[in-house]
């Protein structure tokens, strides 16, 4: 399709152009970890937002098809992590192993959570409130703690990982 084209699909029947839609805008890669009974388990998460200043809330969305939902819809605590440039070794490897965190350089906080080194920022959420989405779920987190460095991102965009250069 010549870039100027501009398609018009029906979202409830063409799943795959729908997907090609929402790929077209860039979004920053996370990684969101909690504790469970197998010890620190992680996902990869583009679905982040911040929701309120006051009180301080963020969510994020899991698939409910992840062999890894079960973790994270039960969770109470949770940590999201911004991702680096420099991090796309981590997010591939978590992307292929729900424990490859136990591999990652990362502490747990005074909570217990797993708290990934070098991300450009962290935030320790406690569950708010859990709302269905379709095949997804939004989690809501008031954030109990927040961490930040300067750096540049990882972002995602049509299937692609890449990095935001600032002018």
């Amino acid at each position: 399709m010549d870039a100027s084209t501009l398609q018009t699909f029906d979202p409830s029947s063409d799943s795959d152009s729908f997907r090609g839609a929402l790929g077209s805008f860039v979004t920053g890669v996370t990684i969101v970890t909690t504790d469970s009974p197998e010890g620190p388990v992680a996902i990869v998460a583009n679905s982040f937002a911040s929701v309120s200043l006051d009180p301080p809330l963020v969510l994020w969305s899991p698939a409910k098809a992840s062999r890894r939902f079960e973790h994270f819809a039960g969770s109470r605590r949770f940590a999201i992590h911004v991702l680096s440039a420099a991090q796309r070794d981590i997010c591939t490897a978590i992307s292929k192993s729900k424990t490859a965190i136990k591999d990652v350089p990362m502490h747990l906080s005074h909570c217990g959570m797993p708290i990934i080194e070098g991300a450009l920022a962290s935030f320790e959420c406690n569950l708010e409130a859990t709302h269905d989405a379709g095949d997804h779920a939004i989690i809501v987190g008031r954030v109990t703690k927040a961490h930040h460095r300067g750096g540049e991102p990882l972002v995602f965009k049509g299937g692609d990982y890449g990095e935001f250069k600032a002018t």
